[in-house]
């Protein structure tokens, strides 16, 4: 698992998209990268801006998913996806967040968001077959 603080200034959005590279760069491909610095940064900034106290990203990869983790000390986070007026130009993050990502949540009560993007290619095992 891959840790790091972040600042709690715009630019930590940035930061995260950097340690993504840095973490992940030689593993993933560009297209999956790509989406998931998209997906982080929208969970960077949310924490920004609707957050409080030290923000933290945490990020693991394995053969099947890439979940990413972004923790602040608030004190809940409210898992709803808003429909923003065209000439809005704020308020789409979750929307984007939820049309790209596998998987995305909210540990009950808490700051703690995370997000899964599947691995392409094919799935080895039992869990893999289709059931007859």
């Amino acid at each position: 698992m891959n840790r790091a603080e972040l600042p709690r200034r715009l630019e930590a959005g940035a930061r995260s998209r950097a340690l993504l590279s840095e973490w992940f760069a030689e593993t993933l491909g560009s297209d999956e990268l790509e989406t998931a610095k998209l997906l982080c940064t929208e969970l960077v900034n949310n924490a920004v801006v609707h957050g409080k106290g030290k923000i933290e990203l945490q990020a693991d990869l394995n053969e099947n998913r890439l979940l990413i983790e972004v923790i602040d000390e608030g004190e809940s986070f409210e898992r709803v996806v808003r429909e923003a007026p065209v000439e809005q130009l704020t308020g789409r993050g979750l929307a984007i967040v939820d049309a790209e990502a596998s998987r995305w949540g909210v540990h009950e009560g808490t700051t703690h968001v995370w997000v899964e993007l599947e691995r392409p290619g094919p799935r080895v095992g039992e869990q893999a077959k289709p059931s007859r």
